[in-house]
């Protein structure tokens, strides 16, 4: 039996419900590399099948959880290297609310399909209420990518976003009026200093922990966002080894259990679980009911994404 949300919240910080788009051509994006330094290039004639056999894995292990898994389908024509992390150009709120984003990449704004938003709709019952469409940015060379450019904290109705070139601080404002939220944000760099193209690569905030490359946070705005991470969850720091490995790209889910109730489940890559260092891991793990760990290497390595940026969660009421 499952539940496609949490019973009786209004604030909770999980979905129930995740969108995945099961890729066709997925490969390294050149468009994509130059800001995001996670990416590496090569592949081979194999690399889009492996991707699929990880993304089947992936959906599959997720529903075994008890999530409801919503997979939409890639499209032949045109090519879409990095279909499958739809996090980027939608969201789906819990007020019926769905967001569209500026993409920075032109080959990644062909992603954005209302068919996708017909499936999700189908799928799990989630209501279009109102469609906040930000994509007319992308003319003026802004962009907001989605809940890779915004970590959100759902109870207190923060959004975290880290400056980036596709991270622009106007349009992030513009978002956060328009969906009641207040904006936090900061300046984050990898150990070679270059700006960390999205948030969510640097932090995860969960129901009780929130995960944070602490270090990698600009000294001028770290001890604030330290505070406002920490003022009603535990703050975990990762280093920028676990970072690099995607220790912070990882997302919190709900789902249910006939005997045990409302369930949170931490969804994380093998490649993060084995980054993390055992004391920071077995702190994770105490603060959800199940970790959900599972193998992504190729969608990693080529797409410079994990599994975080694979799920675009659905908010449904």
């Amino acid at each position: 039996m499952q539940r496609v949300e949490l019973e009786g919240s209004n604030t909770a910080q999980c979905a129930g419900a995740v969108l995945m788009v099961r890729p066709r051509h997925f490969g390294f994006n050149a468009e994509t590399a130059v800001t995001n330094r996670f990416q590496e290039a090569g592949g081979s004639e194999h690399t889009a099948a492996q991707a699929r056999d990880e993304f089947d894995a992936f959906a599959v292990a997720l529903a075994s959880e008890g999530v409801t898994v919503c997979v939409a389908e890639d499209t032949q024509d045109p090519p879409k290297p990095d279909a499958v992390f739809p996090n980027n150009w939608v969201s789906f709120h819990r007020d019926g609310t769905v967001v569209l984003y500026p993409m920075q990449a032109p080959n990644r704004r062909i992603e954005r399909r209302a068919e996708i938003i017909e499936t999700v709709v189908r799928d799990t019952g989630f209501r279009v209420v109102r469609t906040v469409d930000l994509t007319h940015h992308e003319k003026s060379g802004r962009f907001l990518e989605g809940t890779g450019s915004l970590v959100l904290d759902h109870v207190d109705r923060v959004a975290y976003a880290c400056r980036s070139p596709r991270t622009n601080e106007e349009v992030a404002r513009e978002w956060a009026h328009e969906l009641g939220f207040q904006l936090e944000l900061f300046s984050a760099t990898d150990a070679r200093g270059t700006p960390i193209y999205h948030t969510n690569v640097v932090m995860n905030i969960g129901t009780r922990m929130a995960v944070a490359a602490i270090e990698n946070i600009d000294a001028a705005d770290r001890g604030r966002i330290v505070n406002r991470l920490g003022a009603a969850r535990e703050v975990l720091p990762i280093d920028d080894a676990e970072m690099t490995a995607f220790a912070g790209n990882m997302l919190e889910l709900g789902t249910w259990d006939e005997y045990l109730g409302d369930m949170r489940i931490l969804v994380m890559s093998v490649t993060a679980q084995r980054a993390m260092a055992a004391r920071k891991y077995a702190r994770l793990y105490s603060s959800v009911d199940a970790v959900l760990a599972v193998p992504v290497p190729v969608i990693e390595r080529h797409g410079g994404g994990s599994v975080r940026c694979m799920l675009a969660e659905v908010f449904v009421k």
